[in-house]
This record gives structure tokens, sequence and C-alpha cells, in this order.
């Protein structure tokens, strides 16, 4: 009887220590996370045990389970485009995106799983490190930030005319991201930044814009051409305002006896040049050389010799 009594306690012990190993667990969080560690019972309700920072583990633990979540920054994406376009203050419809950067503040974790993210992941383990934590901010973030986000966006983009908005989308990006840090200032949620991007516009527009584009670029040319023949004409009138007043001082200047003077002094120089050959022509009117064979007159009292 003492035998069968030892080893039913024994067989006891077995399956007491198979069940706490069974139901126990030892939750771990990684680096750059935050545990939530809740602790369940068989009969009774569940409690919060704490928060942990990884890289730790709680240690094993009779029905201890951990929801993990980063609190590095997060990067979401809202799209604009097709039949999310939004009408622009003058009806154009415009296509854009808009990125949210943030991150879970650690110290709100706990409010963060009480009241914002309603994604649990019901078991412990090292399967908390993977997706899941992800999920939990994904839901987190469509149940609170997501639309309010696309609401200000859209406000602010209506706000602009529609190609007055690629020009102002840092302008546009602040304003999103001043309303949306007023909105999560007393939430876990701690926005970085808003960036507004990827402005996309009808086709016809883009095709319109193109076509003024290149005729302003002709239009400018043609101006350029304009100013450039509007300077030559200048330029010419100048010329011949110079030379008419050239003209008119030589004319007034060049009298009979001043160019005799010239033609004497011209002649002096030639004298004392040892290179120099003068050679006298006869000259008619204007100064034209006389060319021909000139007969000399004969002399009026020259007789003829008489003949032997």
């Amino acid at each position: 009887m003492k035998k069968i009594a030892t080893l039913s306690i024994l067989a006891l012990f077995v399956f007491s220590v198979c069940v706490w190993l069974l139901g126990s667990s030892n939750p771990r969080t990684e680096a750059g996370y935050v545990g939530y560690l809740t602790q369940g019972a068989v009969f009774g309700k569940v409690k919060f045990r704490g928060l942990q920072k990884g890289p730790t583990s709680a240690g094993r633990t009779w029905l201890l389970k951990a929801d993990n979540v980063s609190i590095t920054p997060y990067t979401y994406s809202e799209d604009f485009s097709g039949t999310e376009q939004v009408l622009a203050k003058d009806n154009l419809s415009i296509g854009f995106r808009i990125h949210l950067v943030f991150r879970i503040k650690e110290t709100l974790v706990r409010d963060f799983f009480e009241n914002y993210s309603y994604l649990s992941e019901g078991k412990g383990g090292d399967e908390n490190t993977r997706d899941l934590p992800d999920k939990i901010v994904a839901v987190a973030y469509g149940n609170y930030v997501r639309e309010p986000l696309r609401t200000f966006a859209r406000d602010e983009v209506q706000r602009h005319k529609g190609l007055e908005v690629k020009d102002n989308i840092n302008v546009i990006g602040k304003a999103v991201e001043d309303r949306i840090k007023v909105l999560t200032s007393n939430t876990p949620f701690e926005v970085s930044s808003v960036v507004v991007g990827n402005i996309q516009y009808p086709a016809e527009v883009i095709t319109a814009v193109s076509e003024k584009m290149a005729t302003t670029q002709i239009l400018e040319r043609k101006q350029t051409e304009i100013e450039i023949e509007e300077k030559e004409r200048q330029k010419r009138v100048i010329q011949a305002r110079g030379i008419a007043e050239s003209m008119e001082i030589i004319r007034h200047q060049l009298t009979d006896l001043y160019i005799q003077h010239e033609a004497i002094e011209a002649q002096k120089s030639m004298v004392n040049s040892p290179n120099n050959t003068v050679v006298y022509i006869p000259v008619g009117n204007m100064g034209v050389p006389l060319v021909g064979t000139l007969e000399m007159p004969k002399p009026a009292n020259s007789h003829a010799v008489p003949q032997k």
C-alpha cells in the first residue's frame, strides 16, 4: 500500500509539472519592442502584469503572455488617385499621396493596447516578434489616425488652385502635420512628419501646360529677335548720324586753299623721301590726266629752206 501511495504521489507530481509546463510560457520581447504582459487564469480574470522593454523575457510563468509592439518609427502612406482624387479650389481634379511618419510612445504602451488597438496575439512565445506586432499598429492606425489624416489632406489641398498645388506641397504637408499632431498630442501616437508628394494632374491638363510652355518659349524667342532688330536699327541710325556729321564737318573744312596747302605739304614730304619718283603730267578739267600725242605748234616766223 505504501508503495502504491508513493507511486500515486509521484504520478500526480509529474502530471502537475506537465500541466504547468504546458500552461506556462516565457514570453520574449526583442530589441526595439515593448511587451504588454498579461496573465490569464483557469478560473477568474486576465490581469495586467506590466511592461517589458526588449531585448528581454519575463521568465517562465503560468498563463503569461506578451503582446509586443515596436517603438521604432513607422511610415504609412495614403493614396488619393483614381476615384479618390481631390477637387482643388478651381475644381481641377488632383491625385497625390501623403506619407505619415510616427511611432508608439514607450511610456504609453499600456494605454495603446487598452484603448487603441483591439488585435491580440492570443499566444506567447517567439511568435510575438513576427508579423502580429505590425498588425497591432496597423489596426490602431486604422482605428484612430487614418481617416482624420485623409480628411486633413483633402481639406488642405482644396485650399489651393490646381496648378498651385505642386508649388505648395511643403505648405500643405506642414499644415496637415500640425493638425494631426494636435489630434494625437495626448495619445500613444508620436507624429514625426507628414510629407505630400506624387502630384498627378489629368492628362489633358498636362498636355495643355506643355503646349502653353512651348508657345511661351516661341513668344520669348520672337521677343528676343525683335529686341535684337531694334538694337540693330538703333545702331544703323547712330552710324548714319555719325557719317552725316562727319561729312558736314569735311564739307565745311575742305576749301580750295586747304586742298592746295595739303597737296604742297605732301609734295614736300615726297621730295625728302629717298625712294621717291615724281612724274608730272598735264591734266585737264577736274584734274583728269591728258593722254595722247601732243603736236607742238610751229613758230609763226619760220620759213622753208629752198633746195638747191
